[in-house]
C-alpha cells in the first residue's frame, strides 16, 4: 500500500530537507521510496513543494491531485493552495505561519483570511501546529521543519524514533544541534498528540 506525502512551503523553510528525511527513513526501515520536487523561486521566498511516495515497492514517482494521504504545510496559505491534492481520506498538518508573498504586499493579490478554516470548511481533515512559536522558544527559528516532522510522525508508515534518528544523523557529533532538534521533534509530536486528543473530545461532546 502506498503512502503519498506532499510537503509544501516557501523558500528557506527546509521543505526539501524534510522530504529527503522522509524518503531516507523509509529506505532505512526496508521500504521503497521515491521523491520529486519543484523549487520554483525558492531563493526569493517562492513556492516549494516536494512529493514523497512510500511503499513496499514504488512503481511510479508522480502523485496526482486527489491522491495525497498526508499534506505537510510549513506555511498556512500553501496548505490551502495545495489542498486539492488531498485524497478524500487524507489529512493536512499545517504550520500557523502566515508569510505574505510580494504579490500580496504589492496589492495584486489577497492573502486568505483563514486558510486553516477554509481547509476544514472544504471537508478536509486539518490540524494546526504553531511550529514557529515552538522553534522560537527553543532559540532557533530554523527548527520549524523538525517541529513539523515531529507533528507528522504519528501519521507516517514507520516508527517515529527511526525518523528522529535520521534527523539527528545529519548533525554528526554536533551535540548542541542534535539536542535542539531532538527537543523540536518531541515538541511537535507532543503538540500533535494534544491536538488529536482535543479533536476526539470534541467529537465525543458533539455525540453526547
Amino acid at each position: 500500500m502506498n503512502t503519498n506525502i506532499l510537503v509544501v512551503g516557501i523558500g528557506g523553510q527546509g521543505v526539501m530537507t524534510a522530504a529527503d528525511l522522509l524518503a531516507r527513513t523509509a529506505l532505512a526501515v526496508g521500504l521503497d521510496a521515491c521523491k520529486t520536487e519543484v523549487a520554483g523561486m525558492s531563493q526569493r521566498g517562492g513556492v516549494v513543494s516536494s512529493q514523497v511516495r512510500i511503499a513496499p515497492r514504488v512503481l511510479a514517482c508522480e502523485i496526482a491531485p486527489g491522491q495525497v494521504d498526508l499534506l505537510i504545510a510549513l506555511e498556512s496559505a500553501e496548505a490551502l493552495r495545495w489542498s486539492h491534492w488531498l485524497a478524500p481520506t487524507g489529512r493536512a498538518i499545517v504550520n500557523t505561519l502566515r508569510a505574505e508573498p510580494p504579490i500580496v504586499s504589492s496589492g495584486r493579490a489577497r492573502y486568505p483570511d483563514d486558510p486553516l478554516g477554509a481547509l476544514r470548511a472544504a471537508g478536509h481533515s486539518a490540524q494546526s501546529v504553531d511550529a514557529g512559536a515552538v522553534a522560537a522558544a527553543l532559540g532557533d527559528v530554523r527548527l520549524v521543519n523538525t517541529v513539523m516532522l515531529g507533528a507528522a510522525s504519528a501519521s507516517l508508515p514507520f516508527d517515529s524514533d527511526v525518523l528522529l534518528d535520521q534527523i539527528l544523523d545529519r548533525f554528526g557529533g554536533k551535540e548542541e544541534l542534535r539536542r535542539r532538534n531532538a527537543e523540536a521533534f518531541e515538541a511537535g509530536r507532543t503538540q500533535s498528540t494534544a491536538a488529536s486528543i482535543a479533536s476526539a473530545q470534541k467529537m465525543l461532546d458533539a455525540v453526547a
